[in-house]
């Protein structure tokens, strides 16, 4: 479907609204990973289900844990201790980046075999890291299509090894995904570091351990894990990925859009976007460690007295889509000059003009646009289903936020 952004700018009565989103994506995968590796029951309030948050369950049933989700929105996990009762399974990641890499990692320690499939989309995003790292641990795989990526049937390590080296240039998510399912070696396991990348979502993974129980010690590039997850009840920040839609969209409007339950002290690195956005008006900026927002900066960037350049950013080229094309391509549909570089992009000052924004299968392109079109006539998002993938509602939340400023 295509959805039609209705311009306020000019027409807001009252400059004040509340909007929720749902819970993080990035807490609720780790959540539902680490209570599935727990000895007992967990249940989690505030999780979100969305496309990837559902793809990533049902791949945790696929392997024999029971994930529950109540009618009043709480979802309990009965843990299996890390010991799994399913041997052989297919399992299916689709487009979610989270379970493509951390799905892996878990089953990698258990003597099984296990075939995953995906969607045609993530055929194109090769893991050939996480892949080196699983197979120093003792797992091999056989590819169905390109080498180091999906699909592909993967052996589990009948003896898992003592540790494992992994290159996080590309993505931290490989380093997460080892870290969390190191529990399941059922000893001492150490995982050294190559490369760098930001490090927030990392951070992330290791306070959620330790929620669970276990403590990581930390030495430099290495990292040991010892101990096993213990059931708890676990509550779950709302996302802030989310949120950073409508904290873009004061930015450019004058508003006072606040999102329930978003608190100054939170896991969640793109907290660093409502920061910059403050007092921003253009400028460099190395996004590195909050890179799921290049694309926010990027569409309201038109509307800032300098220039914005982004840097630090290369890999989100290869993520739903290349990101950096994606932003520049629709920029320049709207008029607005804007460059690649190396490692990001260059948007100048701008008057935008309506157009239609091609969301190339990337929920981030749709939401982040739909912000330019606030404030310029004649936006229009194609495929604004895409959303489903992390927010669902988002464009009726908008509609409803819309509603009440004006």
């Amino acid at each position: 479907m295509d959805y039609r952004v209705k311009k306020i700018y000019g027409a807001i009565k009252n400059r004040s609204a509340s909007v929720r989103v749902p819970g993080s994506k990035s807490i609720t995968a780790r959540a539902l990973m680490i209570a599935a590796l727990a000895d007992g029951k967990s249940t989690l309030y505030g999780a979100q289900f969305s496309d990837d948050c559902r793809v990533f369950a049902e791949a945790l049933r696929s392997v024999g844990v029971k994930v529950e989700q109540c009618e009043d929105g709480t979802v309990n996990v009965y843990g299996c201790g890390g010991r799994f009762e399913v041997g052989k399974a297919d399992i299916y990641v689709g487009s979610a980046g989270t379970a493509a890499r951390f799905i892996p990692a878990m089953l990698a320690f258990s003597d099984g075999e296990y075939t995953f499939s995906c969607s045609e989309q993530m055929k194109k995003r090769p893991v050939g890291p996480l892949i080196r790292s699983l197979e120093e641990l003792g797992a091999s795989f056989t590819f169905l299509g390109e080498k180091d990526s999906f699909p592909f049937i993967m052996r589990g390590a009948k003896v898992p090894s003592d540790g494992v080296t992994v290159n996080i240039e590309k993505s931290s998510q490989y380093l997460s995904g080892i870290l969390a399912s190191a529990v399941c070696a059922g000893k001492p396991f150490t995982i050294r570091v190559e490369g760098s990348h930001g490090m927030d979502y990392v951070n992330m993974t290791l306070d959620m351990m330790w929620s669970f129980g276990v403590n990581v010690e930390v030495s430099g590039q290495k990292y040991t894990v010892c101990g096993g997850y213990e059931p708890k009840r676990y509550e779950i920040e709302p996302d802030i990925s989310a949120a950073c839609y409508f904290y873009a969209a004061n930015k450019i409007l004058g508003t006072d859009i606040r999102v329930g339950g978003v608190m100054p002290h939170t896991m969640q690195g793109d907290h660093k976007f409502i920061e910059l956005i403050k007092n921003f008006d253009g400028g460099e900026v190395d996004m590195s460690s909050f890179s799921d927002q290049v694309l926010t900066l990027a569409a309201i960037a038109p509307y800032f007295s300098r220039p914005t350049r982004i840097t630090g950013v290369n890999h989100i080229r290869g993520q739903e889509c290349d990101r950096i094309a994606a932003a520049v391509e629709n920029l320049l549909a709207l008029g607005v000059r804007a460059e690649e570089t190396a490692d990001g992009l260059i948007i100048y000052p701008s008057e935008p003009h309506g157009a239609r924004i091609k969301t190339f299968g990337d929920h981030r392109v749709a939401m982040s646009f739909a912000i330019t079109g606030l404030r310029c006539d004649g936006v229009v998002i194609e495929d604004a289903e895409v959303c489903s993938k992390t927010f669902s509602e988002f464009f009726k939340v908008l509609d409803d936020v819309i509603s009440r400023l004006t």
